[in-house]
């Protein structure tokens, strides 16, 4: 007998229909003698349509207040799932996160599952019963509830299946697995059948959206092989494990792009020691995260012109602190540009393939695309532009590396 999570995103449980068509594939496993948990998401833009109403009530909405709003989406679904299942004569039961419970540590709207329960459920799920849980939240030792961040149900999922040892962790989306670029923007994108943990890692954080990156860390750090499958579908997906396993012929995988970056220079920076952590360490503590950081030296030595990149919602509040900060950090202009965007190429094969940045670059430069900022690793290669010309880079380079 296989123990499985099996995970339904949004898009997946967006309608009564789909909330069907999700209790049809369960029950299709479940009638193969499988233990089954279900991990739901809130109904596609039900947690936007509730973060709207807190925003009605004030702009500075408790974040406390706003964790229990939130959760509630995900409870709605995880109660029509299972009276789903229970029609179509399959025993099923919600369990909300306090009830099992799913011990999370942080702070509101950004906590981490460290541990669940797990008796309640194993036995229920050994007795012929489908566990229904909803992703995204848990409780802490007080007892308040949190969420672990937008897409945290992908995280619940994973933990989930390392918790309880189960023998596959199945991700149900909209989508047929996942794909060289975004296939709802670009029609030349292709399925990838097998990727590894590392790929998929820098795919989901540089913008692809099939998984939450923390779900990816976390499978690949207890080497738990993930499944991404379509709830529309019978295809197979896309299997996501250990680099042993994946073929490497081809050097790059995918082409992923981000639209919600801002780019911030400063200019004539007095050039001393520590300069860098007087700039970025107050931006640390506000939980602002600073992405690529290019820096040019005078030719006297003495200043330096600092670039770097933000999320394109943090820019009002970066530009606030850094001129907060005058006083540590001396420098002649504060510069900032809003319409960019970051294009990157992913690819484990990138570590022995030589030649793979003039290659992009020169594509680029076919193209009339000028690069503002330049950051890389063992397997990707990101690069700032105008975001208007977003969509004639990503079709190029996705040509280039022969992924169309």
């Amino acid at each position: 007998m296989t123990k499985i999570v099996i995970k339904f995103g949004g898009s997946s449980v967006g309608s009564i229909d789909r909330i069907i068509a999700a209790a049809k594939i369960i029950k299709k496993k479940f009638d193969k003698n499988n233990k089954i948990i279900v991990v739901v998401s809130a109904m596609a833009g039900k947690t936007n349509e509730l973060v709207k109403q807190s925003e009605k009530i004030s702009k500075n909405f408790s974040k406390r207040e706003l964790d229990v709003l939130l959760t509630s989406g995900e409870q709605v679904t995880s109660a029509l799932l299972a009276g789903a299942l229970e029609e179509k004569g399959v025993r099923a039961r919600s369990y909300m996160s306090w009830q099992i419970p799913i011990l999370t540590d942080g702070d509101h709207n950004n906590s981490r599952i460290i541990n669940m329960h797990v008796e309640k459920i194993n036995k229920y799920i050994s007795n012929k019963g489908v566990a229904i849980i909803p992703g995204f939240q848990g409780i802490t030792k007080d007892g308040e509830i949190t969420t672990i961040g937008r897409g945290g149900s992908d995280a619940t999922a994973v933990a989930i299946a390392k918790i309880f040892n189960t023998d596959e962790c199945e991700i149900y989306t909209d989508v047929e697995g996942v794909y060289s670029t975004d296939p709802r923007h670009f029609l030349k994108a292709k399925k990838i059948n097998k990727i590894s943990y590392e790929e998929m890692l820098e795919m989901s954080s540089l913008g692809a959206k099939v998984m939450q990156a923390s779900a990816v860390q976390t499978a690949m750090m207890y080497d738990l092989p993930l499944h991404v499958r379509s709830t529309f579908s019978d295809v197979k997906g896309t299997k996501i494990f250990s680099s042993e396993n994946i073929d490497y012929s081809k050097t790059v995988t995918g082409v992923t792009y981000t639209k919600d970056e801002a780019k911030i220079t400063l200019l004539g920076v007095q050039d001393k020691p520590g300069v860098a952590a007087d700039i970025f360490e107050p931006l640390g503590k506000k939980f602002i995260n600073v992405d690529m950081v290019i820096q040019n030296i005078s030719p006297d030595g003495k200043t330096t012109d600092l670039t770097f990149t933000i999320k394109r919602s943090d820019l009002n509040k970066t530009i606030k602190i850094i001129k907060s900060n005058k006083k540590n950090v001396k420098y002649k202009s504060i510069s900032s540009d809003k319409k960019v965007s970051k294009v990157s190429i992913v690819g484990a094969g990138m570590i022995t393939a030589p030649g793979v940045t003039y290659k992009m670059f020169r594509a680029l430069a076919q193209e009339k695309v000028n690069i503002l900022a330049i950051s890389t690793s063992e397997i990707k290669l990101s690069v700032i532009i105008n975001e208007t010309n977003t969509t004639k880079a990503v079709k190029k380079l996705h040509t280039v590396f022969n992924l169309d």
